[in-house]
């Protein structure tokens, strides 16, 4: 396996239409750049969790924060196996037959040890990184956090060990025998997109609306806007 792509065993491997499988770590980080939600996949005490929560990547680390009174968080203060996934459904594909029914999806696993990221200099980076990444040169415009709120955030990396991505774009896909049947098939596209900007009522008059929030235009795919930012903030330094 070459440094292009991440290392295959019985973890990672694609098992169901493994046609539609990808351990190329260009497609994958692709997958995660344009996402800002992920699902973060963990055992406590043999119960399974599983959390969603807003997540960002940094070459082959991955970050994510939350409450420092965070069960999932105080579990992985010592550092714990986790499976981070990430979903983007792209249509709802309507065959002739039930079997055929389907949806067009990207799809991103990686698996890794989380642990909570101590470290001052670092702690205080990561979440400079986290408004940067979504909203590129935001982060030097705002408050300084205070202790007290450092102190109730809780900061988790975790280097990528192993991915996969999965896609899905055929659209509809039936049995060369059913498309003379009469009955309506279509690929209904799904897409989430940007709204107009609802002003905070309290903010001061005269407040000029960022540059760095350009591309936040009503109708923005928000899938190409995330990607968008973070090349914005990490250029190709970090693929």
């Amino acid at each position: 396996m070459s440094d292009a792509a991440y290392p295959v065993s019985e973890r990672n491997k694609v098992r169901r239409l493994h046609e539609r499988g990808t351990y190329d770590k260009a497609a994958v980080h692709a997958i995660l750049d344009a996402a800002m939600l992920c699902h973060i996949a963990y055992i406590i005490d043999g119960q399974p969790y599983c959390t969603p929560t807003v997540f960002w990547r940094e070459g082959e680390h991955l970050y994510w924060h939350g409450s420092s009174a965070s069960r999932m968080l105080r579990s992985q203060k010592g550092g714990v196996p986790v499976c981070l996934t990430v979903t983007h459904l792209d249509s709802l594909v309507l065959a002739r037959c039930g079997f055929n029914h389907s949806v067009d999806y990207r799809s991103a696993m990686c698996f890794g040890q989380a642990h909570i990221i101590d470290e001052p200099a670092h702690k205080h980076r990561a979440l400079s990184s986290m408004i940067d990444r979504f909203y590129p040169g935001r982060d030097a415009t705002l408050r300084p956090s205070t202790t007290q709120e450092l102190k109730a955030t809780t900061v988790i990396g975790m280097e990528i060990e192993q991915a996969s991505g999965k896609v899905r774009a055929k659209g509809v896909g039936d049995e060369e025998e059913d498309y003379a049947l009469p009955i309506y098939a279509a690929r209904f596209p799904v897409t989430q997109v940007i709204g107009a900007a609802e002003p905070c009522p309290r903010m001061p008059k005269g407040v000029p609306y960022p540059e760095g929030l350009a591309g936040f235009t009503p109708g923005r795919r928000l899938d190409e806007l995330m990607l968008e930012a973070y090349r914005t903030t990490y250029g190709d330094s970090h693929d």
